[in-house]
């Protein structure tokens, strides 16, 4: 039996998820190579600041910081530098010069992987990405190579631990959004900037991801409708606790025929409920977890650690595993399947359900305009819930709780924007979809 070569290997970045990468390769190189049937060699780690302390011990002459050179002389890149800028260039300049690309760039893939699976392709490289959703959750190969023959048809995605884990504390311990935040600062999951995480920026670019493998079609992060948690408050969640949902930030992702009959795709992001039955209202903390609908595989479910430098690391040296094999093996790279060419469609055109609070004024006739409302738009109500909440002399407010069948969503809209304006409504408190049901 001829022995391959060492494969040479380049990493960029040394943060929590490089450190443990280097520490591994370092460490327990002989084991990967025996899974590989070839040597591996980590020839540099490249770094903003040398003197930055690190979670694992890298020796001092594999640390550089001239990342452009060191891509041109390895087999494999391994890309764990985050932002757009500079891994676009450093990943191109990489398979140019004939190697593979392992990366966790959710933001670099959800705005540029056209780009580079294009380049890949023309190369015979190869792309491997599954640490970029869900940390150590493997759904990326699942969805692109075990449901590849398969047809599905949605996903609904828990794709971001720090909202979780801050959706997760309001629930089952009444606290509030700002205290949850903060201790989610405090426990490291959370930046200082938390708009990413909190606005939906990080589940949008995962929701890029997600749908352009599962529907074979480019997804552009600009067309993945995006709302954040900032708006959800204790009494919405309490009321959804009360009606037998929990909160969580979906990210969603499903074929959709729209009302004209156009079939397309549909991605977004958004706080919604979802039964306390359904499996994802079961996940706590800040794990993840990606429900899959396939029409042949039927329901699946991916759960685990969506985060951490340990458990992330795992997902890219399994990647670098097989880079390695396909090297020793030979062949060009399997390109992205990503050719069905299916319409994005915007959010007013998917089918979903409302779940709204009102403020109305308790007098006769009040909840036969507010029915007049739904009706007139075409919405029909599943339940009604009113209670009264003040007296002033001969004036009562009331609480009014209404659950919608499901109904187009600009049709929903253009109900709350009616109600918004009615006379009879003197606020509308909250709105949040329903799904999973």
């Amino acid at each position: 039996m001829i022995e391959y070569r060492n494969l040479r290997i380049a990493l960029l970045g040394a943060g929590s998820v490089g450190a443990q990468v280097a520490d591994q390769i370092l460490n327990h190189g002989d084991e990967l190579a025996a899974r590989i049937g070839a040597g591996i060699e980590l020839i540099g780690v490249a770094v903003r600041d040398p003197k930055s302390k690190r979670a694992a011990d890298i020796p001092a002459h594999l640390i550089t910081t001239d990342a452009a050179t060191l891509v041109r002389q390895a087999d494999i890149v391994i890309e764990l530098m985050g932002g757009v800028e500079p891994a676009r260039t450093l990943i191109l300049d990489a398979i140019n010069a004939g190697a593979d690309i392992v990366t966790a760039n959710k933001a670099l893939l959800a705005h540029h992987s056209t780009e580079i699976f294009e380049a890949a392709a023309q190369v015979g490289a190869q792309v491997y990405y599954e640490a970029a959703v869900a940390g150590a959750i493997p759904i990326i190969r699942p969805l692109r190579d075990s449901l590849a023959g398969d047809r599905v048809t949605r996903i609904l995605g828990i794709v971001n631990g720090t909202t979780n884990f801050i959706l997760d504390r309001i629930d089952t311990l009444g606290e509030s959004m700002e205290d949850s935040l903060a201790m989610a600062k405090k426990l490291g999951y959370a930046e200082e900037d938390s708009s990413a995480d909190v606005e939906g920026f990080d589940a949008a670019q995962k929701a890029s991801i997600l749908a352009s493998l599962a529907f074979h079609t480019h997804v552009p992060i600009d067309l993945v409708y995006r709302e954040g948690i900032t708006q959800i408050t204790l009494d919405q969640v309490r009321a959804a606790r009360q009606a037998g949902y929990v909160v969580k930030l979906l990210a969603i992702c499903e074929r959709v025929v729209s009302a004209d009959g156009t079939e397309g795709v549909s991605a977004r992001v958004y706080p919604a409920m979802v039964p306390d039955t359904h499996p994802l209202a079961a996940v706590h903390g800040a794990n993840n977890a990606v429900f899959v609908e396939a029409e042949l595989a039927g329901p699946l479910m991916f759960y685990g650690a969506g985060a951490g430098g340990v458990q992330t690391s795992s997902a890219v040296l399994g990647d670098l595993v097989s880079a390695a094999r396909r090297h020793v093996i030979g062949g060009p790279g399997v390109a992205e399947s990503t050719h069905a060419t299916f319409p994005i469609l915007p959010i007013s055109d998917i089918r979903t359900r409302y779940h709204i609070s009102l403020e109305i004024t308790d007098a006769p006739g009040v909840l036969a305009d507010i029915a007049s409302l739904f009706a007139t738009h075409g919405v029909s109500v599943e339940s009604v819930e009113q209670k009264v909440t003040s007296v002033d002399g001969h004036e009562a407010t009331a609480t009014l709780v209404i659950g919608t069948h499901e109904a187009i969503e600009a049709d929903l809209a253009a109900t709350v924007d009616a109600l918004e304006a009615s006379a009879v409504v003197e606020r509308v408190v909250g709105v949040i979809r329903m799904e999973g049901l």
